[in-house]
């Protein structure tokens, strides 16, 4: 069929140049050849990637980013389930059949940012547009970063070589190189300061992420490198220090952090993924884990309410913080602590408001959605003192940690806040002095740092988090203490697992059906990917070596 519409539409462009004859010069430069590069300034090509960091809006196909692929990441690290039983995403489960779930983040870095990036790198190197090309580059790193942690293996060095049909996949330590490499890079082009720097008004391209701001982009991409040498706490090769060195390069402040903004012109394609507009979790409600971490019902933090609470979650309707257990809807709960839904509405309401005014958090219309922030990045650095035995900086980073996200929900998400659980200096001081949250240096586990970071990367950070949990098989002690470092996280078993895990946990997706599962089959076959339990096959960083 391709090669009788191809012949058809070459017989039909010929009989059109014998007609027209010396108008055909004209009809090029009006109608131009799809198939044909064309060239566009770069500035109108990186706001479409930045709108991938999230949920991009496009006719080839919208969602391609985090957020969508977040909704059921979400769902394996307990932030939340669905309002009813049997969810097999609940149950940890994978993708199945024809479908395309979990497939966002492999469409997200191939077609949302692929060649577009390759663009504004290769045409921003033509033009010395020094900061674009750094921008282009730490974004790549980023997304390569984010996909091998969904994906683990992935096309790298075939990956847009447009003269294959098929893609070999690379293993995780080639990719984990390329990332630092490709973030070193950014750095130096980001430093650059001669040729066209400063004349391609990249705060106009760059408005809804840093602003134009290279000096954020540079510690961006460090903080990207953080993450990456963070990953590899299961190898011998795991280095605190580097660990160290490339936080304390990235992200500090607030003021700092990395966060996608929305122009929110009441439509859904300029509208957080998570708001009533896009209409996506209207079926989601937090989970008991969630809930108990800041209710001080976790028994890391027994008696500890945390002030951010009501920012982070919602209410029932005698206005305590409860939640459901996976798989379990709203079994086990009486009628009256049942959580609301994310917009402010009942359990069992799935459609979204006409408005958002009840909503508060991500979970608003043009709400900023945060993709690093200083915040985790001190936990990571926490993480990395501990383990290298400096226990009072490590101390210090993870106070520094919860304060900063304390902060960050008090200035930027201060919205529908019930009266009375508004944060304020009083209680942020009094919760940063219980010992029950902040303990003594020689006291401080991996469980407090654990935890934290699971609480300030709530609702925005899911594949950090699950990258984290994996890390830890997600029940796995800590051998200082010898207790879960994820204290009371209790994982889907027997009846409420999936039944293709075979009894094991999920530690991947599967590749992205639409391109993978139709055009890539050999390739597949040979990395195990058409088995029914491939997500449950862990990834290399989580392999203890």
């Amino acid at each position: 069929m391709k090669r009788l519409i191809n012949t058809y539409t070459f017989l039909l462009a010929a009989t059109a140049s014998l007609l027209l004859g010396g108008c055909s010069k004209k009809i090029d430069e009006a109608f131009l050849n799809p198939n044909a590069s064309v060239r566009v300034p770069i500035e109108q090509i990186l706001p479409g990637v930045i709108g991938n960091f999230v949920g991009s809006s496009s006719a080839a196909g919208s969602s391609y980013g985090t957020a969508y692929d977040g909704l059921y990441v979400g769902r394996y690290v307990q932030f939340w389930a669905t309002n009813t039983s049997g969810s097999q995403y609940d149950q940890m489960g994978g993708v199945t059949g024809a479908s395309d779930l979990l497939g966002s983040v492999w469409a997200m870095h191939y077609y949302g940012m692929g060649q577009n990036l390759n663009k504004i790198i290769e045409w921003g190197t033509e033009e010395e547009k020094w900061d674009y090309v750094g921008v282009g580059l730490a974004i790549r790193a980023w997304s390569m970063l984010t996909l091998t942690n969904m994906y683990g293996e992935a096309p790298v060095r075939d990956a847009f070589n447009t003269s294959k049909l098929t893609f070999n996949y690379d293993e995780q330590p080639l990719i984990y190189d390329t990332v630092r490499s490709i973030a070193r890079q950014a750095v130096t082009y980001l430093e650059r300061t001669d040729g066209n720097v400063g004349k391609g008004n990249l705060a106009i391209a760059d408005a809804f992420f840093n602003g134009g701001d290279v000096n954020k982009w540079k510690k961006f991409a460090y903080a990207v490198i953080a993450r990456s040498f963070n990953h590899l706490t299961n190898k011998s090769s795991y280095n605190a220090d580097s660990v160290v060195k490339y936080c304390d390069l990235a992200m500090n402040t607030n003021a700092e952090n990395a966060v996608a903004k929305f122009a929110n012109t009441g439509i859904a394609g300029t509208s957080n993924f998570f708001g009533p507009i896009r209409s996506n979790v209207g079926t989601l409600r937090q989970t008991a884990f969630a809930a108990n971490l800041v209710t001080g019902k976790n028994s890391m933090f027994t008696g500890a309410y945390d002030p951010r609470a009501h920012y982070l979650l919602r209410e029932d309707s005698t206005g305590e913080i409860t939640g459901i257990v996976p798989n379990k809807g709203s079994s086990g709960l009486p009628a009256k602590n049942l959580p609301f839904g994310f917009w402010g509405s009942g359990f069992a309401v799935t459609a979204a408001p006409s408005s958002d005014a009840s909503a508060r958090y991500l979970f608003k219309n043009g709400s900023p959605f945060p993709i690093i922030t200083a915040s985790e990045i001190k936990f990571i650095k926490a993480e990395a003192l501990l383990r290298k035995g400096s226990k009072t900086e490590a101390l210090q980073a993870y106070r520094q940690g919860i304060e900063l996200s304390i902060d960050m929900l008090r200035d930027n998400y201060p919205q529908a806040i019930p009266a009375g659980k508004e944060i304020t200096e009083t209680s942020k001081n009094e919760f940063l002095a219980n010992p029950v949250v902040v303990p003594a240096a020689e006291d401080l586990t991996l469980s407090h740092i654990m935890l934290q970071k699971y609480i300030a990367l709530y609702g925005y950070g899911f594949m950090e988090t699950w990258v984290d949990m994996r890390r830890y098989h997600y029940i796995d002690n800590d051998p200082v203490t010898g207790t879960q470092v994820y204290a009371d996280l209790t994982v889907p078993s027997g009846i409420d697992l999936f039944v293709n895990n075979n009894g094991k946990l999920v530690y991947r997706a599967r590749p992205r059906y639409n391109s993978e599962y139709i055009y890539n089959v050999d390739e597949l076959q040979r990395i195990g990917a058409l088995e029914l339990d491939y997500h449950t096959k862990e990834q290399w960083f989580t392999i203890p070596q």
